[in-house]
């Protein structure tokens, strides 16, 4: 079911541009140094943003450590809350029709975490 799930995303739920933006961006912020910690989160976000139907977003223990607060800070003042606030359009969008719930509900989890990737999972 997740299958069939993934493949209308991909074409009728903003799957593809999702996994664009993420794609884009993490390559360009793979470019220096400094940036290759997000653009890796980046890359994560992208196959997520593909296939999300069937994964789970976990939170890491509380004692993930203070340099992913700071990572999380960072993120969300450069570019976290412009991504989420994509997802946050796509899922009123999708959320239009009874059909597109479930897309919304996708788009909801992944603006949670493209507001704070660092200390997630992806199961």
């Amino acid at each position: 079911m997740s299958l069939l799930g993934n493949l209308l995303w991909i074409v009728l739920g903003g799957g593809i541009f999702i996994f664009l933006e993420y794609l884009i961006g993490g390559l360009l912020l793979c470019i220096t140094i400094i940036g290759i910690p997000f653009g890796l989160q980046c890359i994560k976000l992208s196959v997520l943003g593909l296939f999300p139907f069937g994964k789970r977003v976990e939170r890491t223990s509380r004692s993930s450590g203070f340099i992913s607060i700071i990572m999380n800070i960072l993120w969300i003042l450069v570019g976290g809350i412009w991504v989420s606030i994509t997802h946050l359009i796509f899922a009123v969008l999708t959320g239009i029709t009874i059909i597109g719930l479930p897309f919304a509900k996708q788009h909801i989890k992944l603006a949670s975490m493209a507001l704070a990737p660092f200390a997630t999972q992806i199961r």
